[in-house]
């Protein structure tokens, strides 16, 4: 009987050597009310994923649109201390026309002096050559919790493993328009007409999730 024990914890172990997936896929942000914090982020529009209810404590969860990470909304902890939380854009100007639409009150686009890292102080207007993870844009919630627009189109190398996928039309979209006005320079170049121009754009568009070289 000892025997087989130990060979199965042993073949449990086995089963189990390698990295493991760590998946963040929910993060807690307290604010003071939660009715008031679920209007301003349905108005957003944001999915209502669950609206909990235990005796006298509530919370409830909010998935931003395309994100694979959900929001916890609670009253545990002081509100408004959340800040620079990110939301990744492929386009910023649109998303911070939709934010304003929506009622939104949003900064202007601003780049960083020393970008795209945070460095060298706030400068006014996209980042310079549409550089991705360098334009920004900030609003905050009724309670103060801070967060931040980024646009990113090329991904940093690795940053981005497995099949490519997009995470809306609207992304898709968008990565389509960049291939083809990439291809347009392509053509130019070698000044004839491509007609493989499907395997190019696949070339391209995986290149540019991947963060590896793009294609000329």
């Amino acid at each position: 009987m000892t025997t087989t024990a130990v060979r199965s914890q042993d073949a449990t172990t086995d089963a189990r050597v390698g990295q493991v997936d760590l998946k963040l896929e929910v993060i807690t942000i307290p604010v003071s009310d939660i009715d008031r914090a679920k209007e301003f982020y349905e108005g957003l529009g944001w999915r209502l994923d669950a609206d909990f209810t235990h005796g006298s404590d509530r919370a409830i969860q909010f998935t931003p649109p395309g994100s694979q990470c959900s929001i916890h909304f609670g009253t545990n902890g002081p509100s408004g201390s959340a800040q620079g939380l990110f939301l990744v854009v492929s386009d910023i100007e649109a998303a911070r026309d939709d934010l304003l639409r929506r009622g939104a009150e949003v900064s202007e686009v601003f780049h960083f002096a020393e970008g795209p890292a945070p460095f060298g102080g706030l400068v006014g207007g996209l980042a310079p050559d549409h550089q991705s993870y360098g334009s920004y844009a900030a609003f905050k919630d009724p309670d103060g919790n801070g967060w931040l627009l980024q646009e990113v189109t090329t991904r940093f190398p690795g940053r981005v493993a497995g099949d490519t996928t997009y995470a809306s039309v609207g992304d898709l979209a968008l990565a389509l328009r960049r291939a083809e006005a990439a291809h347009g320079e392509h053509e130019k170049r070698t000044g004839q007409r491509d007609a493989d121009w499907p395997s190019w754009y696949a070339a391209y568009m995986m290149a540019e999730q991947a963060g590896t070289e793009l294609p000329l």
